[in-house]
This record gives structure tokens, C-alpha cells and sequence, in this order.
């Protein structure tokens, strides 16, 4: 019985003692981490040795001439530091109370929270800033970001009335994330998503500390942890990979794309309101979708007619069904003064089903108010016929062939059928007129004709403006013209307008791929540019 009891004994206090000694060790004789002043000389003094060791710290401003040089900000970063180390102090307690309330209670833990937390007096530092020229509608920075913290990060857990203490300290990093804001769009803060991803493999370094001991200070565990967490990070945030943070919700018009087009059929409207005093009405209807800024389309005038008839069709280019509704006015047309509002109604897209007809026989009210009196007087009605075609999903009419060489190239089907074709004007480069420069440009296509505004005394203007082109079947063999001009306001009607240069754009490209977003040489323009982006949509 002696012998069972000494053998079990040693294999029980063998561990506890080992264990023991070992946070001995590391509270009392483990070497310490410590900050000590850097050591300042001058290159010239330094040999060829050591300059090559220090090219890693070198900023990239020095070494690579497409970084940019932000000692200002760095200098805003440093004043503003002492606050942002409280704010951001603050944001953490209150995000991690929750996470730490939930484990309360329970594995016998009566309390978690933070001894000290602070994120030291030195701030984070942007060794150079790059930024990308993009055709795209976006902007890409990619700032280098150093941050050697002292940073003291206490956090208590109090288990079964014993307190344990773990104390993050001196946390060193290097990163270089790539930021993307885009699209760029006319609604502030002018970008909708705010796209973050990693250039290279992040460098963390840290010092942690457990009931007073350094644990980093075991060997191999300090480069071990490293390197896994540096792994780790790369895996979830190294590019391609991507964090996607949206900043203007869904329901911004500006952020919204073509998702298809709606068929609107005028058929007729009955027991019209007497509108002239001598006469009867002679109507017409105006439509439009909420959220564009398109001028409204009309169907033609009946003349002195209360019960007219149109069946006119027209196609509207729908960017939201969920939220969008057409708008549909009645007016009376009149020769001398201004037309007369006969009634208005309006219809949710989203009451429609896809590829379905929907026929709508409508009561004209004064107003949208429900609380208008006047509403409760009869109008008339108004007959329309609507039809929502969705647009069909580019992956699905992509195919990916191979020449059995190795080369690979990914082939458009082109369905049978119309389609909406986008052409976006961005802007234009080194155009120049003879007599003036107010550029504008216009763009022709089967007839149709469409203007950007006029940009004033500039050789490089920016219109970025999109008009919609709706037709009736993909126009593979045909080209779409765009012509940069420049006129100006004067009593004599002499040299008002000069053509600044022009480009013919072969739509085959477009209807193939999808999209084209290129720069074209001007024709008949010495260094002139235009920037055109075009994209085509089947139904």
C-alpha cells in the first residue's frame, strides 16, 4: 500500500511541481522585453552592411518614387492621438462588455473585466500612400501603416474567488491594406461600398504576459504564435479576399443598376372631366419612374375627346422593383397658357410578376394625399398594360472554350431579342477648340440623340453622365457615334459651334462581352481622348 501511494504520488506532484517552476521562472528569472531608445546616426557614418539591413525600415516614399510622402497627416494623427486613444479605449470596453457579460457565471467565473487599457502614447504612422489611377468608377489607395504601441491592455477573470490576470503589451504591426471605394457615385460621401483587403502578409508582434510571467519567453512559442497569427490574417483578409462594408444602403438611387425594363402599354382612358369651357378635353399622359432623372415620356394628344384611346407602347429601364413605382399624370393639353393636371395614379413595380402581362384599370385622383376631399370626385379612369422583363444573368450566357492548347477565352451568347445598351460619357482629354473650348458631347445612335451639358473653358472636362438606348434586338453589326463639340453664346451667329474631334465605336465588342470601358483617340483632334464606358443588357 506504501508503494501504490509514493508512485501515485509522484506521478500527482511530479506536474504540479514542474508547473510550479516554471511560472517561477517566468515571473522572477525569464529575460524581459524592453523598450530602450533607438540609436540615431547618420547614413553616412553607416557601412554598406548594415545600410542593407535597414532598407526593410527604409519609408517606401524613399525607395519607391509612386508613394506619396503624408507627413502631414501623420503630424494631424499624432495631435489628435491622445483623444483617439481615449475614444477608441472607450468603443472597445463597451463593444466587449456583452461578449464578456455572456460567459459570467458560468465554468465558475464571477467576473471579466478590464484592469488597464490603453493604447500608448504612439500612434500609428503612414510610412507612404499610394493611389491608383483607375478607369473604373472607383478610387484604390494603398497606405503603408506602421505602428510600434506601447500599448497596455490589462483583463482580470475572476474564477472560484481566484483572480487571473493576462496582459497584452507592446504591440508592434506592419500593414499594407489596399482601401477601394466604389462605386463612385453623386450622393454623399460619393462612394457606396468601402472594399479593404491586404497587399502582403501582415508582421505582428507582441508581448503577453500570464499571473505576472512573460509567456512569449518560452522557446519556440514566441515565433510559433507569430507566424500563426500572421497565417490566420492572411487567410481571411489577404488579397483577393476582400472586407465589403456597405456605405449608402440599397435605397439610394445612386447606387442602384439596371435590373430590367418595363413595358407600358397606354391603352385608353374613359369619362374624362370637361376641362375647356367651349370644348371638352383634349388629353394626354406623361410617365415616368420614381427615382430617375429622365425627362417623362408622352403619348400623343386627343383632341376634344373625354373617352380617348392610345395603345401606345413605351419601355422604361428599371433599376429597383422593390421600391420603385411608375407615375402616371393626365393632362389637358392647351395652346395658350399651361396645361391643365386632369388626374395622377401611381403602381408599385413590385405588385407585377416577371414576363407576366398585368392589365390596370385606374381612378384618376387629384392628388396622392389620402386626406385630399377633392379625391372623392370621379375623374374618369385610365386603362394601362404592364409587363416587367428582367434582365438575364450575364454568368448564365457566358461560355469558357478552350482551343486544346492551353488557351482559354470565355464567349458571350447572344440571345435573340432587345436589350438596353448604357453608354456612360466621362470625360474627355487635351481637346482644344480654334476659337473657343466650352466642350459638350453627343452621342447618335439609329437616329436617336443625346447631349452631356456644357463644360466651360476646360480641356479636360468631366461629364460622367449615362444615357439609355432601349431596342428591339442586339445591335451587333452597328456603331454607335459620340462627337465632341464646343459652342458658345454670341449675338453674331458666326463660329458658334466647332466639332473638337470624334470617335465611331463598333458595338460588336459590346455585345459579345457584355461591357467596354476604354479610352479612344479622337479623330480629327490633335492629342484629344474621350472616355467611354458602354454596357449592353438583354431581356
Amino acid at each position: 500500500m506504501g508503494l501504490v501511494g509514493g508512485i501515485l504520488g509522484f506521478v500527482v506532484g511530479l506536474p504540479i511541481g514542474l508547473a510550479a517552476a516554471y511560472l517561477v521562472y517566468l515571473r522572477f528569472f525569464a529575460p524581459r522585453r524592453r523598450l530602450q531608445d533607438p540609436i540615431i546616426r547618420p547614413l553616412r557614418d553607416l557601412d554598406s552592411e548594415t545600410l542593407q539591413k535597414m532598407m526593410p525600415d527604409v519609408p517606401l516614399w524613399v525607395k519607391c518614387p509612386d508613394y506619396e510622402r503624408v507627413d502631414w497627416m501623420n503630424k494631424f494623427i499624432f495631435d489628435m492621438w491622445p483623444f483617439l486613444d481615449k475614444a477608441i479605449c472607450k468603443i472597445i470596453r463597451s463593444v466587449a462588455k456583452p461578449i464578456c457579460d455572456q460567459y459570467v457565471g458560468k465554468y465558475g467565473i464571477e467576473s471579466i473585466e478590464f484592469g488597464n487599457l490603453t493604447l500608448g502614447s504612439l500612434p500609428p504612422t503612414l510610412q507612404g500612400i499610394k493611389v491608383y489611377e483607375m478607369r473604373e468608377k472607383e478610387l484604390v489607395i494603398e497606405p503603408v501603416i506602421r505602428w510600434a504601441s506601447i500599448a497596455n491592455v490589462t483583463m482580470n477573470v475572476k474564477v472560484h474567488s481566484f483572480e487571473l490576470s493576462a496582459q497584452l503589451l507592446d504591440l508592434h504591426t506592419m500593414l499594407t491594406p489596399r482601401v477601394t471605394l466604389k462605386p463612385l457615385v453623386p450622393s454623399f460621401p460619393c462612394f457606396s461600398n468601402l472594399c479593404v483587403s491586404l497587399v502582403e502578409k501582415p508582421h505582428v508582434d507582441f508581448g503577453f504576459k500570464l499571473l505576472g510571467g512573460d509567456v512569449m519567453a518560452i522557446p519556440g512559442l514566441y515565433r510559433f504564435v507569430q507566424d500563426q497569427i500572421a497565417k490566420q490574417i492572411a487567410i481571411l483578409y489577404h488579397w483577393p479576399k476582400v472586407i465589403e462594408i456597405p456605405i449608402l444602403d440599397g435605397a439610394s438611387g445612386a447606387t442602384k443598376k439596371p435590373v430590367g425594363i418595363l413595358h407600358v402599354k397606354v391603352i385608353r382612358a374613359m369619362n374624362l372631366p370637361k376641362m375647356d369651357l367651349l370644348g371638352k378635353s383634349d388629353p394626354y399622359v406623361k410617365l415616368r419612374l420614381s427615382g430617375e432623372r429622365l425627362p417623362s415620356k408622352k403619348t400623343s394628344i386627343k383632341m376634344s375627346n373625354l373617352n380617348p384611346e392610345w395603345n401606345e407602347h413605351f419601355r422604361l429601364v428599371v433599376k429597383d422593383p422593390e421600391t420603385q413605382v411608375l407615375e402616371l399624370q393626365m393632362f389637358d393639353w392647351e395652346k395658350l397658357k399651361m396645361h391643365d393636371k386632369m388626374g395622377v395614379q401611381l403602381i408599385p413595380l413590385r405588385s407585377l410578376t416577371p414576363y407576366e402581362s398585368k392589365l390596370f384599370t385606374l381612378d384618376l385622383l387629384k392628388s396622392m394625399n389620402p386626406n385630399d376631399q377633392q379625391n372623392k370626385k370621379n375623374r374618369g379612369k385610365l386603362v394601362v398594360e404592364l409587363t416587367f422583363d428582367p434582365f438575364r444573368d450575364d454568368n448564365s450566357m457566358s461560355a469558357v472554350n478552350s482551343d486544346g492548347e492551353g488557351n482559354i477565352s470565355i464567349k458571350r451568347d447572344v440571345p435573340p431579342g432587345g436589350g438596353v445598351l448604357l453608354v456612360s460619357v466621362e470625360n474627355a482629354e487635351d481637346v482644344e477648340g480654334k476659337r473657343h473650348t466650352n466642350p459638350y458631347a453627343v452621342v447618335l445612335f439609329r437616329g436617336e440623340k443625346k447631349e452631356t451639358k456644357v463644360i466651360r473653358k476646360a480641356r479636360d472636362p468631366r461629364w460622367n453622365e449615362e444615357f439609355q438606348f432601349v431596342v428591339d434586338e442586339a445591335p451587333v453589326d452597328e456603331k454607335i457615334h459620340i462627337q465632341v463639340r464646343s459652342r458658345r453664346r454670341g449675338l453674331l451667329p458666326f463660329h458658334n459651334k466647332e466639332s473638337l474631334g470624334h470617335v465611331n465605336i463598333n458595338l460588336v465588342d459590346v455585345v459579345n462581352n457584355g461591357r467596354i470601358n476604354e479610352k479612344y483617340h479622337l479623330i480629327n483632334s490633335r492629342n484629344g481622348k474621350l472616355h467611354v464606358e458602354i454596357k449592353w443588357n438583354t431581356v
